[in-house]
């Protein structure tokens, strides 16, 4: 039998934790991010609720739930940007709609 060096339970796995709460931070990030865009897609779409109190609701949800799992000021960012970049498309959705 082939002699080794590795002995059980003596083996450095910072490396890999740290990996594995990164993997667990991105997927909590983007499950939440899935969830506010479907429910503003819900609220818009299919109840019929007015696009800007729908947003503001599902911004508002997103902050509560980022800071309540703690995910501290880069959530709050993205959130904020997020609903920049929602507000802008509506912007360029009724200019359009404007010409047509």
């Amino acid at each position: 039998m082939a002699s080794s060096d590795y002995t059980r339970g003596e083996m450095n796995i910072e490396a890999q934790s740290k990996m594995y709460s990164g993997m667990m931070r991105a997927s909590a990030w983007g499950s939440l991010i899935l969830l506010i865009s479907v429910g503003y897609m819900v609220f818009t779409l299919s109840i019929g609720l007015n696009w800007l109190v729908s947003l503001i609701l599902m911004a508002g949800a997103g902050l509560a739930i980022g800071v309540g799992l703690g995910f501290g000021g880069a959530w709050i960012a993205t959130i904020v940007a997020l609903a920049g970049l929602a507000l802008f498309i509506q912007l360029l959705v009724a200019l359009f709609s404007m010409v047509l």
